[in-house]
Formats: C-alpha cells, structure tokens, sequence
C-alpha cells in the first residue's frame, strides 16, 4: 500500500507540471494504461497517456497562469480525493466559454487511483462548471 507521503508527492508533481504548461511532464505521472476521465468533457474518457494528450494540449491553450491550491485530502488503500481551487486566466474556450483574458476561479474534486509503482492509473475530475459559466457568461 502507498503511504499518503507517495500519494501527495505524485499528485503534486502532476499539478506542477499541469501549472508549467508541461504536457510531456503531466503524461509522466500516468501509467500506460491510465483511464483519464474529465466528468463532462464531450470526448468521454480517454485511455492511455497518448488519449490524454489531447485534454492537457486544449487545457493549456484555454487557460494561463493557473495554480491549485489544496482544500482537503482524503485517503484510502492506493486512493487519493483532493478538493481544490484553481486560479488562473482564461485565454481560450476553456470548457466551451470564451476566456477574452478574463481571470477565472473553479472548484475541482480528483479521485485518483495509484498504481503498485505510485504513478496514476486512474483520474477522474470533477469541475465546478457553474462557476465557470457564472464568470464567463
């Protein structure tokens, strides 16, 4: 069983390659076989890192300068759910809303499962869409 030291480590590697735009560095944090489910998002889940891809590329066009920042963490046998705030700028059609450089703040909640190795295997994301389309609208 990870300890939630791994945990920790892994997923904040992850949001800090998510926070330099570093799509190569994200895809790193994965297993191969990773299922990469953004609730919501009109493709559906994707499978693998090379599936993935394609999220994290429209991400880091449409939004600039983000930063998440940890509510809460819960923990179980090789789990991690994380309550968080992103903060950053809207510059593209994040999430299907014109960004016109407008600042943005959402509330995400990951449920994430670990491999053996403590890499991801599993990510869903929820995301406060509410929120986006209050300040984007």
């Amino acid at each position: 069983m990870l300890t939630r030291d791994l945990m920790d480590a892994k997923l904040d590697e992850h949001f800090g390659f998510e926070a330099r735009d570093d799509v190569e560095g994200v895809l790193s944090t994965l297993t191969d076989d990773v299922v990469h489910d953004i609730v919501g998002w009109p493709l559906g889940p994707s499978h693998g890192p090379g599936e993935a891809r394609a999220f994290y590329e429209s991400l880091f066009a449409d939004l600039a300068d983000g930063s998440v920042r940890t509510v809460r963490r819960l923990y179980g046998e090789n789990f991690l759910i994380d309550e968080s705030v992103w903060s950053g700028t809207a510059v593209g059609r994040p999430f299907g809303f014109e960004g016109r450089g407008r600042p943005l703040t959402f509330r995400l909640l990951h449920v994430l499962e670990f491999s053996e190795e403590g890499q991801i295997r599993r990510e869903n994301v929820w995301v406060d869409s509410a929120a986006i389309a209050q300040q984007l609208s």
